[in-house]
């Protein structure tokens, strides 16, 4: 996979940890279903603990990308949905400590409720 980070200073700062545009030439695309945080033991969602949720949901994901043959470098654009934007820096932290740089492009969304009563969701698609 060829993969290009896109920026331009006519265009705000990222205000996190992904980049303005990705560009990537791929022989395949993956696109990941949204992911929250459910143990995939148990099918439980982890309770009380939005970092906890996050990481469990980011876990997920690493886990459908290993299943694809792919890793988070693959990752060209992330979709993030919170239920409460307060809880934006948190999501950031985690994920620069999870994603490698170059990051992938990204949305972040406030949304009223997500399945299972989760706080969190993250769908992705890869480029191969």
């Amino acid at each position: 996979m060829s993969k290009k980070i896109i920026h331009t200073n006519d265009a705000p700062k990222a205000v996190g940890p992904y980049s303005q545009a990705v560009s990537c030439e791929s022989k395949r695309t993956v696109f990941l279903s949204g992911q929250i945080g459910l143990d995939p033991k148990t099918g439980v969602l982890v309770q009380n603990n939005f970092e906890l949720q996050v990481r469990q949901a980011f876990n997920n994901m690493k886990a459908v990308i290993k299943e694809s043959n792919a890793s988070l470098e693959n990752v060209v654009k992330l979709n993030l949905y919170l239920t409460d934007l307060s809880k934006f820096d948190i999501v950031n932290q985690i994920m620069s400590e999870i994603f490698p740089e170059p990051f992938p492009a990204r949305s972040t969304v406030g949304v009223l409720n997500l399945p299972k009563g989760a706080e969190f969701e993250a769908e992705a698609i890869l480029s191969l």
